[in-house]
């Protein structure tokens, strides 16, 4: 039988569905549920509005951010990425024209898109999309309370390029929208 030609049956049927935590960036749910077997469990579920992340790059420079991360206690280097909590529905690109300009400053000749990812689907429906960002003009930051402490860190290609590979640069989002732009020949 193909998809095609009968409807396909859930793997797993939502019974309830609770809210258990809500902020302005989430929204944490426990869902009751049942699988095809018919065996009943609980489901954690996070929800969060999709981001963008972009790859800045001008003269083999790429343009990444430094900042601390709250929830393991360190700075970290990262591509410039974010979220319009206000405006989930916003385009995927003005998105990313807006986070790139925001966080950097800087605003992009072009915009090429690379492609969608989800960051955990195991326990989060957030996806994000990649952008490439060229023909770079500098202007000023324009940072949230959040990001007071965002620094800007050109860095050249292929140094970025070592610090993925070797692990210094461990943001998962950042390592994978390099390698998708990467191996679908972007860079």
């Amino acid at each position: 039988m193909s998809d095609d030609t009968h409807t396909r049956v859930k793997d797993i049927e939502t019974l309830s569905s609770q809210v258990v935590y809500k902020n302005k960036w989430l929204t944490v749910k426990e869902d009751k549920i049942r699988r095809a077997s018919g065996q009943e469990g609980i489901y954690g579920v996070v929800e969060k509005p999709d981001f963008a992340i972009i790859l800045p790059i001008h003269n083999h420079t790429i343009y990444l951010v430094e900042q601390y991360r709250y929830t393991i206690g360190q700075r970290m280097l990262e591509l410039p990425q974010g979220a319009w909590e206000a405006n989930p529905d916003a385009d995927p690109c003005e998105l990313a024209k807006g986070e790139l300009k925001e966080e950097t400053g800087m605003q992009a000749e072009h915009m090429q898109y690379v492609g969608f990812q989800y960051l955990a689907y195991g326990f989060c429906n957030q996806g994000y999309h990649i952008y490439l960002a060229t023909g770079l003009s500098q202007g000023e930051q324009s940072l949230d309370a959040e990001e007071e402490d965002l620094k800007i860190i050109p860095m050249p290609l292929d140094k970025f390029h070592q610090k993925v590979v070797s692990g210094d640069i461990k943001d998962a989002s950042t390592c994978n929208a390099y390698g998708l732009a990467k191996l679908k020949g972007f860079l």
